[in-house]
């Protein structure tokens, strides 16, 4: 999936509209809940931050996942310890191909399930 698929998925099935909060980052936007809680966070950050080889940037998906599941993520390909959020409870998810939607997707609900 990609960033914009992303962001048309949680406008259909979870109604949430992406809020860009941050002149200095224009390309990064938060998922909210009704309440106002982030359940995800869009992001393109520089590979070397995420220990990628090479230059340039990368978009990235962060969602909450809790301490239990984290551990199921890191260590495979397209995932890595969240990007500016809590590294216990957020991963942070490659959006260049390399984890299938379906993963994603399911990622997704768990994260607006976590975010009540």
């Amino acid at each position: 999936m990609n960033r914009e698929e992303i962001l048309a998925l949680a406008r259909d099935r979870y109604g949430a509209e992406p809020a860009y909060l941050w002149k200095k980052y224009p390309r990064y936007c938060v998922l909210r809940r009704p309440s106002g809680k982030w359940f995800a966070l869009v992001m393109d950050v520089p590979g070397s931050r995420l220990g990628l080889p090479g230059e340039g940037s990368v978009d990235v998906l962060d969602a909450k996942c809790g301490p239990l599941l984290l551990g199921s993520y890191l260590g495979r390909p397209g995932f890595s310890p969240a990007y500016h959020m809590n590294k216990e409870h957020w991963v942070s998810v490659l959006l260049d191909g390399s984890v299938p939607r379906e993963e994603i997707l399911a990622l997704l609900d768990i994260s607006f399930g976590l975010t009540k």
